[in-house]
């Protein structure tokens, strides 16, 4: 019998996804990480409230599994928070649960799953796995495309998923909630949970201001000519297409097209200047182990919830690729990852540079 580890967060999906390899034969042991909040707000990580930690034991003695609890509170704070700092200090707009998802989930927790003798470890992930015809390990979107999580997960490899298993991946949302029901579930009619888990819901600034205040240092709002038309608050206040909230007065509406941390400028300019055809991605990971051979077409996204957009991608040196859409697009921002598909399949993904 294969013992498998799933990662429980005490949401439905996790739940489901334990019951489910339960049912399938699996000899299944539920694994929850402890998880780094700011001091004083112990109990407000969106992933390891005192509240999922009992729900996630629950859910383990409903489908009579061991559970245990994983503490990761230095290296969630030394990998994830700090990436999320840094990220912004050098004027971008990281998205920490990439790096979560490659070194907690999938580094982190699949080490303390191996070393519990697990030949899987499985998630919540609305995503598929399959093998292709030369055995590789493809990962694919959900069946359920207004779910769909593969953006995350881009920066899995072939060793890692070959110990993945993402056993709702082929449900629909309202299907899992029905089967969380069926299994008497403790955690059916739970609310899904969208935000950073460890901003607690509150506003990224606020954090900003409390635990990185250096790097909201005024400067100079200006357009693309280099000409100053205002003062801005801190270069991390501001998001690529911003338009409400500048501070400054114009004849017609300004959008933010950029930010310079060299000179701590925020450029600014017309509906017209913004948007991109072109971007260029850093730390790209290739699904199948390798690039691809020349330029390929792809429908690319470029933040979690945008849509994909036809683009022509080109390797560069193995993992840096160019991307150059049909299209401008409005949104391209440093920071956020550039993830690759044909149709269903995942290709790849980076970094926007």
């Amino acid at each position: 019998m294969s013992k498998v580890v799933v990662a429980m967060s005490g949401g439905v999906d996790s739940s489901v996804a334990a019951a489910l390899l339960k049912e399938q034969g699996y000899d299944v042991v539920g694994m929850m990480l402890r998880l780094w909040s700011e001091p004083g707000k112990e109990d407000s990580n969106r992933c390891c409230t005192p509240d999922s930690m009992a729900q996630a034991r629950r859910v383990a003695a409903k489908l009579d599994i061991p559970f245990y609890v994983i503490d990761a509170k230095n290296v969630f704070r030394e990998t994830v928070v700090q990436y999320f700092l840094d990220g912004y200090a050098r004027g971008e707009t990281p998205n920490p649960c990439l790096v979560c998802n490659r070194q907690i989930r999938w580094t982190f927790l699949l080490d303390h799953a191996l070393a519990l003798g697990a030949d899987y470890m499985a998630t919540g992930h609305y995503v598929r796995i399959r093998k292709d015809e030369g055995g590789r390990r493809e990962l694919l979107r959900a069946v359920d495309r207004s779910k769909d999580q593969s953006y995350v997960l881009h920066v899995l490899d072939q060793e890692k998923l070959a110990r993945a298993l993402f056993p709702i991946g082929d449900y629909p949302k309202p299907e899992i909630r029905a089967l969380a029901e069926k299994y008497g579930l403790p955690t059916a009619a739970r609310k899904d949970s969208q935000d950073l888990c460890f901003l607690a819901g509150e506003d990224y600034r606020n954090f900003l201001q409390r635990n990185a205040a250096e790097i909201l240092k005024p400067g100079e709002i200006v357009r693309c000519d280099g000409r100053s038309v205002g003062k801005h608050n801190g270069l991390a206040n501001y998001t690529i297409g911003q338009r409400k909230g500048l501070g400054i007065a114009s004849p017609v509406p300004l959008y933010v097209l950029g930010k310079n941390p060299v000179t701590n400028a925020l450029i600014v300019g017309t509906r017209e200047e913004l948007g991109s055809r072109d971007l260029t991605a850093r730390d790209v990971n290739w699904l199948s182990g390798e690039a691809p051979r020349g330029s390929f077409r792809a429908e690319v996204k470029i933040r979690y919830t945008a849509k994909e957009a036809e683009a022509l991608v080109t390797p560069i040196n193995g993992n840096q690729a160019q991307v150059r859409f049909e299209a401008p697009q409005r949104d391209i921002t440093a920071g956020q990852a550039a993830v690759f598909f044909r149709d269903d399949v995942l290709i790849g993904g980076g970094i926007i540079v």
